[in-house]
């Protein structure tokens, strides 16, 4: 029996992974501010709702519900009226509240989950859970008992962490989340011929053979849009690229006649 996927709905990054995310798994969004992080939650969130009627919830420690209606309706999403019809909710908390709330078994998250029969939920974002502990063992704890607490409602989500690199090698944190979640994508800005673009790659998966290509991707009027690999560049991941010595070469001398 093939094992149940959860599509973000964007053909080209569910073709990446195997046809969509596996459900009941915790999966990691990291990238620089302005990478679309956010979007891409909020585009996992609407597909499930429109698409496959999958009620979702949406708990942020960042913006208010107000900011994610606005932000949702740039792309024809409304927000609002999902909240109304019962199929999203959005709530806005702090970290210790959001950690207390979903450990409890009568917690009020977990019972909003099981009364809207929440099957996605974003995080927005895994990252302030750095601010409970300096601790990095007891950072991990914290993380997994909250990515457990998840699972245990058997819901699908999407955690996004921040990254402060805008290009260049990934910023070393305290936490240790990228070995604890099921799936780790990341999204990063790209120098290419003086000129930024977006790139994102799965760098795990577990569970599940996923692609390796590193994919050019644009936010556009209807959401996040996967394109094709960067082809004939090297050093995507540094943030700076340059050609391939084969393309260098036929760069500079031209194709073989």
């Amino acid at each position: 029996m093939s094992e149940s996927r959860v599509p973000f709905g964007i053909k080209a990054l569910d073709k990446m992974i195997s046809g969509g995310l596996l459900s009941g798994t915790a999966n990691l969004l990291e990238g620089a501010p302005g990478t679309g992080k956010t979007t891409l939650a909020m585009q996992f969130i609407h597909t499930g709702i429109t698409q496959y009627k999958e009620p979702g919830l949406i708990i942020t420690f960042e913006e208010f519900p107000q900011q994610y209606y606005h932000d949702a309706l740039q792309f024809g999403w409304d927000f609002r009226k999902l909240e109304e019809d019962g199929l999203l909710k959005i709530i806005f908390s702090d970290p210790q509240t959001a950690l207390d709330e979903l450990s409890k078994m009568d917690g009020k998250f977990v019972t909003m989950i099981e009364e809207m029969g929440a099957r996605r939920v974003a995080v927005d974002s895994i990252t302030h859970f750095e601010s409970l502990t300096v601790d990095s063992h007891e950072l991990r704890e914290i993380e997994r008992n909250f990515i457990n607490a998840l699972k245990r409602e058997n819901v699908t989500s999407v955690l996004l962490r921040e990254n402060d690199n805008l290009l260049g090698q990934v910023t070393q944190v305290t936490s240790k989340i990228p070995f604890i979640v099921d799936s780790y994508m990341l999204l990063r800005f790209v120098e290419i011929d003086s000129s930024i673009e977006k790139a994102i790659c799965v760098l795990k998966m577990r569970g599940s053979d996923h692609q390796k290509d590193i994919r050019c991707f644009k936010i556009t009027p209807h959401g996040i849009e996967v394109e094709a690999k960067f082809s004939g560049r090297e050093g995507i991941m540094s943030g700076i690229t340059h050609s391939t010595p084969q393309d260098a070469f036929v760069n500079v001398f031209g194709k073989k006649r």
